[in-house]
């Protein structure tokens, strides 16, 4: 099976590229600039250099793309456009709410083109949406779900990007169903993080898309653990918020993160994530859980190979992780370890 690394040439991009290389793989490498020839001919492998708007005849001969060129608000469409036309499985690395649900809205259409459509097959959010459908399965009927991460190690330009571009925007939440805006940081909690607990607020995150189509729960808040008040994120994003909004300020903000490269692999081996969840039902009853990960890129590549070399055994349509995979698929990644989950009584 011939499978491809579009946006081979950006940070995340090259980490799949290398550790696929370093597993036996033979990925071919493509992207929008000549400069994915370098990593390539590094690597001995085949590269394409092609622009989204030509996707369908970049993709030829190609059974997997896993696509790492965001921000996915620009580049997800296109390339989705293009492997329902060609009938290539596709995968990416996105942590954007609307992407995610702009894609399932796609799920009759890939099923009728023969072909899996699965968006967060990275850190955003094979560990969260496993750790989901494992609490969902220990309490079926629940019908509330809050989920934390805290995660170390720095972030890439591409991450931040997408972060400047939810600037603009407040926080996101899922509500009897509804994916719905709310205030940033509206809601303060403590996660028991295997670390010990820690205080953590509510910022959007992708699994207020995901978590839902693997849980089927209709109550959604996702929580991350910051250094700083919930109290200064509100009044940071509401001053930020009107600047954000303007093409100069998206402009400005991510010409600055795109200075930033991104961790090395000292930095990455050196950090790690911690989850933690709990579910509740109509009557009371809890069930929590907790998942410890390697550093979020780590994760990321360690992931997408295992995706893409396996998602055409997936029934096609639009799939979470845990939709494609089932809720162990986590417990397969490297250097993930996996808290007992616990159920008690109201």
């Amino acid at each position: 099976m011939t499978w491809m690394v579009y946006g081979a040439n950006g940070y995340t991009g090259q980490l799949v590229a290398r550790e696929a290389v370093a597993r036996g793989e033979r990925p071919v490498l493509a992207g929008r600039s000549g400069k994915v020839a370098e990593l390539a001919g590094e690597l001995g492998l085949e590269h394409r250099v092609f622009d989204l708007s030509d996707a369908k005849a970049g993709l030829a001969g190609i059974a997997v793309v896993a696509h790492c060129a965001g921000p996915f608000s620009a580049t997800a469409r296109p390339m989705v456009d293009a492997c329902v036309a060609t009938g290539t499985h596709y995968l990416d690395v996105t942590g954007e709410i609307d992407v995610y649900e702009a894609i399932f809205a796609r799920d009759a259409e890939a099923k009728e083109a023969g072909v899996v459509l699965l968006p967060g097959a990275g850190f955003d959010v094979v560990p969260s949406d496993c750790l989901a459908a494992m609490l969902a399965e220990a309490l079926p009927g629940a019908t509330h779900l809050r989920l934390a991460f805290a995660a170390g190690g720095g972030l890439s330009g591409g991450t931040l990007r997408t972060t400047v571009e939810g600037m603009a925007t407040g926080g996101r939440a899922r509500v009897d169903g509804k994916v719905v805006t709310v205030p940033m940081a509206h809601s303060t909690m403590t996660a028991f993080f295997p670390s010990g607990p820690r205080t953590v607020i509510s910022l959007p995150w992708g699994d207020v898309a995901t978590a839902y189509r693997s849980t089927g729960i209709p109550n959604i808040v996702t929580h991350i653990s910051v250094p700083m008040a919930a109290g200064l994120v509100r009044r940071g994003q509401r001053l930020a918020a009107p600047i954000m909004r303007t093409a100069l300020g998206q402009r400005v903000g991510k010409s600055l993160a795109g200075l930033v490269s991104g961790p090395g692999e000292k930095r990455r081996s050196h950090s790690r994530a911690e989850f933690w969840g709990e579910v509740k039902d109509a009557d009371g009853r809890r069930a929590t859980g907790t998942l410890v990960t390697p550093n979020t890129y780590s994760i990321t590549a360690d992931a997408v190979i295992r995706i893409a070399t396996k998602v055409a055994e997936v029934t096609p349509g639009a799939h979470t992780p845990a939709t494609a995979f089932g809720a162990k698929f986590v417990r397969e990644l490297d250097g993930v370890t996996v808290g007992p989950t616990v159920v008690l009584q109201p």
